[in-house]
């Protein structure tokens, strides 16, 4: 009996931890379409150099999501937004 227990316990504190980390782990909440979209109602055209300034809004470089976006034709605002949307970052 005692072995049945101690072996419980163990699979209860395994299932805990390894449910809290899933819990713990933030979730890709990256978001490129909704960064195009911005871009384009801002007056870009989705190109690729676009979807590839919004790829680094996503990984959290938003310095040069948005100077990228701004040689594409972003305005600055805009691009901001737009680099935050794929990034999913409060405003």
């Amino acid at each position: 009996m005692r072995t049945v227990a101690r072996v419980a316990g163990v699979l209860t504190g395994l299932t805990l931890t390894l449910g809290g980390a899933a819990l713990a782990a933030p979730a890709a909440r990256a978001d490129i379409p909704a960064c195009t979209r911005m871009a384009e109602q801002a007056g870009a055209t989705a190109t690729d150099s676009v979807r590839a300034a919004c790829h680094r809004g996503v990984v959290g470089d938003l310095q040069t999501c948005v100077g990228a976006l701004a040689e594409a034709g972003v305005p600055g605002g805009a691009a901001g937004a737009a680099c935050r949307a794929a990034a999913h970052e409060p405003r």
